[in-house]
């Protein structure tokens, strides 16, 4: 546990705060070793059944700290900087992969990693004010935390390379057209509406919403043969479960089912 990432678990949602506001939030060694920590906890513990990323200070985050980079500390030899990199970057991969449903609520900026990180969650909550850039190409870097890949597959290469090579600043309205989130809201309301959404999915039917995620990952690179097996396989898994069978009871009592996550 550190100052630099907050956690806080309440009824089944686990909220993960970036949490240094006097920085917008921006990444630093202690801040990246602590996300992969949070996200790490969040896919295992079994009591976390959805989670919201979110940032302090009302800004989600701003990437790396440029300020820090530009500070000329002594230099790792270039293995050890690749290998330092892809660790701090496993907090995107593992957002992506865990079978729980994911939430950014992005205010203030989303930029550089910050955004990549954003782009590895299922669903993202923007505030009307919010600005989103890749940033990466203005400050010399070709990009890291996945948002290459997210973007990609979110977008499309065509409009992906555009986003990364020129970096426009979109704002809320402008990514919501795109795709790239899934609401946008009134400033002061961004608070309320990410952690309402992600609470809903903290209260859904958690095996099954892990299920969909799969589904989902899987047709990013597996063959239709294979989506169709484990299609099948993870539905009649979720067939099993004690919440379908709510679910099953409820429909018949017309009333809305109450999920266990079992």
């Amino acid at each position: 546990m550190t100052d630099t990432v907050l956690q806080h678990l309440e009824d089944g949602l686990l909220t993960i705060t970036m949490n240094r506001p006097e920085r917008r939030n921006a990444l630093n060694p202690e801040m990246t070793k602590a996300l992969v920590d949070a996200a790490t906890r969040a896919a295992d513990d079994a009591a976390v059944r959805a989670v919201l990323l979110k940032g302090a200070g009302g800004t989600f985050c701003v990437g790396g700290d440029v300020k820090s980079m530009a500070e000329g500390k002594a230099p790792l030899a270039f293995e050890a900087k690749v290998s330092t990199l892809r660790e701090r970057m496993e907090v995107s991969r593992i957002l992506h992969l865990m079978p729980k449903p994911v939430v950014a609520q992005i205010d203030g900026a989303a930029a550089g990693a910050g955004l990549s990180m954003a782009l590895a969650c299922d669903l993202r909550v923007a505030s009307e004010s919010a600005k989103i850039t890749t940033a990466f190409a203005k400050v010399g870097l070709s990009g890291d935390y996945g948002g290459t890949y997210f973007l990609t597959q979110l977008l499309g290469s065509a409009k992906a390379r555009e986003l990364y090579l020129m970096s426009p600043v979109l704002t809320a309205r402008e990514a919501l057209a795109l795709g790239m989130v899934t609401k946008v809201v009134a400033d002061g309301e961004i608070e309320v509406a990410a952690r309402e959404l992600a609470l809903s999915l903290a209260h859904g039917p958690t095996v099954t919403l892990g299920y969909i995620k799969r589904n989902i990952n899987n047709a990013e690179t597996a063959s239709l043969e294979a989506c169709f097996d484990a299609e099948a396989i993870h539905h009649s898994r979720c067939s099993e479960t004690a919440d379908h069978k709510e679910a099953a009871k409820a429909f018949v009592e017309k009333r809305q089912p109450v999920f266990q996550g079992k």
